[in-house]
């Protein structure tokens, strides 16, 4: 089965998602893949739709809330509407500028689908200018500009034509001190190579084992699909053992003597369970960073195995 790719763009309000966007959907026009959009906004009014002028591209708008908290929900419907009417080879996600990488990754990584995706990466914008004057935003917003460039894959720095030759060294150095292994391009108006975006992978086979031998730092998703049922306490000591830098884990997950499976969400260490009234895929989907995933997936199978 081919996996739909999808594309995350992050960056602060006015950093340039938008004209990357357009760029990006330029490019898919002259290669003719199907593509479908999904854009998201805090207020309850679409500011950049018409960013989206071909009518062979399916758009979906997200208003009147951000994808990672109270619009979560209608994102995943969205998205299963989409994978089912549209069929898109490639699916861009344009996030609001207050949302957080980790939030979006567990947004759009629905139990139910995510098998599916392909995810390509997250591609952050960054406005130079208030990249240097940062310090007058509020502590929150700093950490969120922060947040968004250390869990990056692609970095555009735009507006480097307003900016001295040595702000602009400053502000790479200080960037690629955050995230030395994103790649990181000085921009003006989100001018980027699309080959080189399209190079973008965030599979975990790839990225846990770079050349260095080190792990990587960027975030990293991985779905295991369970072929039966297991221990509850063999899970919960799984659980116990796995390293920090696991953010997030989701799915549906059935244990011995249940007729139907739990809804299992798993964030900061705390583990929760839900019963379902049906049976469901019995797919978890984790996000970490630095993780090798192979090591994870043999405790999985093991748990089946003792079973």
């Amino acid at each position: 089965m081919n996996k739909t790719e999808v594309y995350i763009l992050s960056g602060f309000l006015g950093s340039g998602k938008t004209t990357l966007l357009k760029r990006l959907l330029e490019d898919e026009r002259k290669i003719g893949r199907k593509v479908a959009v999904m854009m998201n906004e805090l207020g309850k009014v679409s500011i950049d739709s018409n960013a989206v002028e071909d009518e062979d591209v399916a758009l979906k708008e997200l208003l009147g809330g951000c994808i990672c908290c109270s619009i979560q929900d209608k994102l995943e419907a969205q998205l299963q509407g989409l994978l089912l009417t549209e069929k898109p080879e490639v699916i861009y996600i344009e996030a609001t500028g207050a949302a957080h990488p980790v939030e979006i990754l567990d947004a759009i990584l629905s139990p139910l689908f995510a098998d599916q995706f392909n995810i390509k990466g997250i591609v952050t914008t960054v406005d130079g200018l208030r990249w240097m004057e940062r310090k007058s935003l509020s502590p929150q917003l700093q950490q969120l500009l922060v947040e968004q460039v250390r869990h990056s894959d692609f970095i555009l720095i735009n507006k480097m034509n307003e900016l001295a030759e040595s702000q602009q060294a400053k502000i790479n150095y200080e960037i690629q001190a955050i995230n030395p292994v994103a790649r990181c391009l000085l921009t003006n108006f989100s001018q980027v190579s699309m080959e080189q975006l399209r190079r973008l992978t965030v599979s975990f086979t790839q990225r846990t084992e770079n050349e260095s031998g080190h792990k990587a730092l960027n975030l990293t998703t991985f779905v295991y699909q369970f072929q039966n049922a297991i221990s509850h306490t063999e899970f919960e000591e799984f659980l116990k053992g796995l390293p920090d830098a696991i953010y997030r884990i989701k799915g549906y997950v059935k244990f011995n003597n249940t007729e139907k499976p739990y809804l299992f969400q798993f964030s900061y260490g705390m583990p929760l369970y839900i019963k379902e009234e049906m049976n469901l895929p019995l797919n978890l989907v984790f996000i970490g960073e630095g993780i090798n995933w192979t090591e994870i997936e043999t405790k999985l199978i093991h748990l089946e195995k003792r079973m």
